[in-house]
């Protein structure tokens, strides 16, 4: 489809004023928005190492991987983002004095059932569940955000299990 745009265009001439009219047309099909598709979408393996990083910050950043958002054909309501593995979730840091103060709590259905730890107990039962939680927290609360999260492996050490999908290392300090 094509549209014509008129510009005018007033021009001294001798003291006089002379009217000159532009015809431009334009292809709009170069202006189409790429929206992507589960077909269309470039999917990569990252490994993202935890060891140093602060919590919140890290678990941003690599809620921004998982959704996509740092790529150019981002689409909302699809999964285009990369699938992420996380190394070294218990190496993690945290600010102040959250480790005594930051409490997880989980309610087992029962009456009277709710249970609470804080960071320090979680981390030293199950480390990789401080890393889970906290990225699990930044993602979209409906069916993409559960799609999006099966997208995150998260491992205590540096072995994992996804050796075959030759996954490329980031940097997170260079992530934006």
């Amino acid at each position: 489809m094509y549209f014509k745009f008129i510009s005018v265009h007033l021009q001294p001439v001798f003291g006089r004023v002379k009217l000159i009219f532009k015809v431009t047309t334009v292809d709009t099909l170069s202006y189409k928005t790429v929206s992507a598709n589960r077909k269309t979408v470039d999917k990569h393996w990252v490994l993202v190492d935890a060891e140093g990083e602060t919590l919140g910050r890290m678990a941003s950043k690599v809620a921004k991987m998982l959704r996509g958002k740092h790529k150019p054909n981002f689409t909302p309501h699809v999964d285009c983002g990369d699938n992420v593995i996380v190394i070294n979730s218990e190496k993690v840091t945290m600010s102040g004095n959250k480790w005594e103060d930051k409490i997880y709590q989980r309610y087992t259905g029962y009456p009277g059932g709710q249970r609470s730890k804080t960071a320090t107990e979680v981390l030293a039962k199950h480390p990789e569940r401080i890393v889970e939680k906290a990225i699990k927290g930044m993602l979209p609360k409906n069916k993409l955000g559960a799609e999006l999260f099966r997208n995150l492996k998260v491992v205590v050490g540096t072995e994992h299990n996804h050796e075959a999908q030759k996954p490329t290392l980031i940097n997170l300090k260079e992530f934006k």
